[in-house]
């Protein structure tokens, strides 16, 4: 027999991962219209090669804030499937694949917002 867990909780923490994906997608196009200034304002090559560097950062980023969306999103449908068949609960290896995924998002968040204070001490510096 399967064990099942309760939707509530996953449900809601699903749509506030959605929501901070949301925020950070936001949140890097205003750092990329900053790094644009500074790289329209500064052309001495060190500049230009931290432009660089964060511009691929952010293009990094970007990407896998889409890709983490889509599997939340996945995620979000597979217990749609389910809950027609049980009506509150999911099976355990649903939500297993909730908490990585979940996991995943506390991981981007932390590296996100360990990239926003460099490149804010990096556009203190320039602007």
């Amino acid at each position: 027999m399967k064990n099942y867990v309760n939707i509530k909780y996953i449900k809601n923490l699903n749509n506030d991962c959605l929501r901070g994906l949301a925020f950070y997608k936001e949140e890097l196009h205003i750092l990329q219209e900053r790094l644009q200034e500074i790289a329209g304002d500064n052309t001495a090559q060190e500049i230009q090669e931290k432009v660089e560097h964060f511009q691929n950062q952010f293009l990094i980023h970007g990407n896998y804030l889409e890709e983490l969306r889509q599997t939340i999103q996945a995620n979000d449908q597979d217990i749609a499937a389910e809950l027609v068949l049980t009506g509150t609960r999911v099976p355990e290896n649903i939500a297993t694949a909730h908490s990585r995924i979940h996991e995943r998002y506390l991981n981007e968040e932390r590296m996100f917002n360990e990239l926003r204070h460099e490149f804010n001490r990096f556009a203190a510096s320039w602007i």
